[in-house]
């Protein structure tokens, strides 16, 4: 056993995967069990005042500003949903990804010029493109 488990985690870096974390199950579950509090707490929150929960997710995401009040709206309800079942199952790249996504969408609406473009109208189909493996 590792010493250094007892006060920290392990950092285990790899050149041909992901790097792997190693840390005693106590500190997972309390991580893990602080999450799901905190989760379906900011959930409570925001079913009872929406615009109070999406204050305090614009605090810590400032980004959120960028997004049109409407797509505000769904990327909190969409954060929260994944937060909250993340934390129940354990299974946060769902979490990670939406942010990400939602955090890209946001820095395209930043952007006047870029959102315009992006919105359409967008003329025709686009060229033809042969498909994979076929032969000429």
């Amino acid at each position: 056993m590792l010493p250094t488990l007892d006060d920290a985690d392990v950092i285990l870096e790899r050149r041909d995967d992901e790097n792997l974390i190693l840390m005693r199950a106590e500190r997972f579950e309390a991580g893990a069990a602080s999450l799901r509090i905190a989760g379906r707490a900011l959930a409570t929150v925001a079913r009872r005042n929406a615009s109070l929960a999406e204050e305090v997710l614009a605090e810590e995401l400032p980004w959120l500003t960028w997004l049109p009040e409407t797509e505000r709206h769904q990327c909190v309800r969409e954060l929260l949903d994944h937060l909250i079942a993340g934390a129940d199952t354990g299974e946060f790249l769902p979490f990670a990804r939406s942010l990400i996504s939602w955090r890209s969408t946001a820095v395209v609406w930043s952007d006047p010029r870029l959102a315009r473009e992006l919105q359409g109208p967008f003329s025709g189909d686009g060229p033809d493109a042969a498909r994979p493996g076929a032969e000429s």
